[in-house]
């Protein structure tokens, strides 16, 4: 539901400068930052501008929802072309329609307004009514009127004054109107020239993550085969004397410190181009932790160092990926034993309702507090401490805990050692009402009891317009869409649902995920696990 904050009449040009105002401090308000609230200001100012130049009047309705600032534009004709398109640039939606249009900006979740302030805001800002202007107007006509009659000659004068400065006025306002005109095209040809340079961006990091994945997979093959040769020439039956063995062995030693920094390139290319792909499961922890204990004690021979994994506090499953989650784990640990020198690398669990910790807590050089977020900068190593490795472990660890849902993060205490803390989500998530359309009956069953105890209501629906129905009827938390439907089809529902319903896409089609949607699922690789996961990651983004 929309809270009307304010309404303005806008005739002339000094009510196209007030519609800017408000709508600046509206956005302010609301907490949105600089440049959109010269979004918010510049889209109103177009659209008011527009109309008022070919002779139309302007209402405008200032408002909030629970997650958008709200203004509506009612005019006296149709809306004018320019006017849209600019508005279009700015704000997040415009819907145009016979003699209105309406517009809407996502404001900030955490922000929380007092609506009552701002209303209060708005009020002082509004211009005095036309109606007040002219009965103020006519009182002094009247007593211009009283007194002609002995001041005759006087008030010729002052009609011709006053003739003379509206000349002035008229021109000044003109000036300003082609100022403004000027002002609102260079805002929007900035930002289409920022729109430009951000595709540019994308498109150039598109190009870096292909050069790694191309370069790390041309250079595995000759390093693989160096390492191989290597083997074959340090076999003690190869006749090589001391020298040469010794010699081999530092060329074997630089082959496999370079095959690892191989991988860990082609590893974070995957994850920063979205290649990565996540296969939640109910995975055993307790396991899972198992196995890392037997991979990594062997890490420690030779130092005088215990490895102690503890799974006392680990839950008995955890919905997630068991390879990205092996990773993590396996990192941290390594990075801790390549570090200590002596006493414990512990791991430890830690489980919440909703959440399970896994600390790994090592006894070594510590990390100073000022590079404690600069180690998960790509290649970063701390100065002084440098014991191999190509610096992009952690970047990469931290990178698949947040494709997991979960956090990572780093405290340590120079000289007493470093503690690493995974947050992971934990247990199946809960939604409120699910709309889910598609025109296969069986497909809604199938969903139906993969929701089960995950989803508080479930509403069914045969195509987008449905699903479009029910979502204007009552409040939806989620949306679950076929792409390939009769009538309105999941394309055109996607577009048209509320900023706010979260939406994703079950299809059997083999596309990439829209911008729109919170998530992509194959039918034929459907589960409940997979479905799960994707409404948990739904729910994260919408909060």
């Amino acid at each position: 539901m929309t809270d009307e904050l304010a309404t303005l009449h806008v005739r002339d040009l000094p009510g196209v400068f007030a519609a800017r105002g408000l709508g600046r401090e509206l956005a302010a308000g609301l907490g949105l930052d600089y440049q959109d609230q010269v979004r918010v200001a510049t889209a109103l100012s177009e659209i008011s501008r527009s109309a008022v130049t070919v002779g139309q009047t302007v209402v405008i309705a200032f408002g909030a929802d629970t997650a958008s600032l709200v203004l509506t534009v009612t005019l006296s004709g149709k809306p004018t072309a320019d006017g849209i398109t600019a508005a279009g640039r700015l704000m997040d939606s415009v819907e145009a329609r016979d003699q209105g249009v309406r517009m809407t900006k996502l404001r900030p979740r955490a922000f929380s307004p007092d609506l009552g302030a701002i209303r209060e805001r708005l009020a002082a800002l509004l211009p005095e009514s036309t109606l007040d202007e002219l009965r103020r107007n006519n009182q002094d006509l009247i007593a211009a009127l009283e007194d002609a009659t002995r001041q005759k000659e006087q008030l010729e004068l002052v009609n011709g004054e006053l003739q003379e400065t509206n000349r002035g006025v008229m021109e000044l306002y003109k000036e300003l109107s082609e100022e403004l005109e000027q002002t609102n095209r260079g805002v929007v040809a900035l930002y289409r020239e920022l729109d430009e340079k951000s595709e540019q961006l994308r498109a150039a990091s598109e190009s870096k993550d292909r050069f790694w994945a191309n370069v790390s997979h041309e250079l595995r093959t000759p390093l693989n085969s160096v390492i191989g040769l290597t083997r074959l020439l340090a076999d003690p039956e190869g006749g090589l004397s001391e020298e040469p063995l010794y010699q081999v062995g530092l060329i074997r030693t630089a082959t496999g410190t370079l095959l690892a920094l191989v991988n860990d390139l082609l590893d974070v290319a995957k994850a920063e181009s979205g290649q990565l792909a996540i296969d939640p499961a109910e995975v055993s922890l307790p396991a899972l932790l198992a196995t890392l204990r037997g991979l990594t004690r062997p890490m420690a021979e030779g130092k005088p160092v215990e490895v102690l994994v503890n799974a006392e506090g680990a839950p008995a499953t955890i919905l997630t990926d068991e390879a990205a989650l092996t990773a993590i784990l396996r990192n941290l640990l390594s990075n801790a034993l390549k570090y200590t020198d002596r006493g414990e690398v512990r791991l430890t669990v830690r489980t919440f309702p909703k959440r399970v910790e896994i600390e790994v807590a090592d006894t070594g050089a510590g990390i100073p507090a000022s590079q404690l977020e600069r180690v998960f900068e790509e290649f970063y190593q701390v100065p002084g401490t440098k014991r191999g490795g190509t610096g992009l472990g952690l970047p990469y660890a931290r990178r698949l805990a947040a494709l997991l849902g979960g956090l990572l993060t780093l405290r340590s205490e120079e000289g007493k050692g470093t503690t690493a803390l995974l947050s992971l989500p934990h247990g199946m998530p809960s939604v409120g009402t699910v709309v889910v359309a598609d025109d296969d009956a069986g497909l809604r069953a199938v969903l139906k009891s993969m929701l089960g105890g995950i989803a508080g209501r479930l509403i069914e629906a045969e195509d987008g317009a449905a699903a479009l129905t029910a979502v204007a009827a009552e409040h939806v938390d989620l949306v679950l869409t076929d792409l390939a439907m009769p009538g309105l089809d999941g394309h055109a529902l996607l577009d048209r649902l509320p900023a706010g319903v979260p939406a994703i896409i079950i299809t059997g089609l083999d596309i990439a995920r829209p911008p729109r949607a919170a998530a992509l699922l194959r039918k034929d690789e459907l589960t409940r696990e997979r479905l799960a996961f994707a409404i948990r990651r739904a729910n994260e983004v919408t909060r």
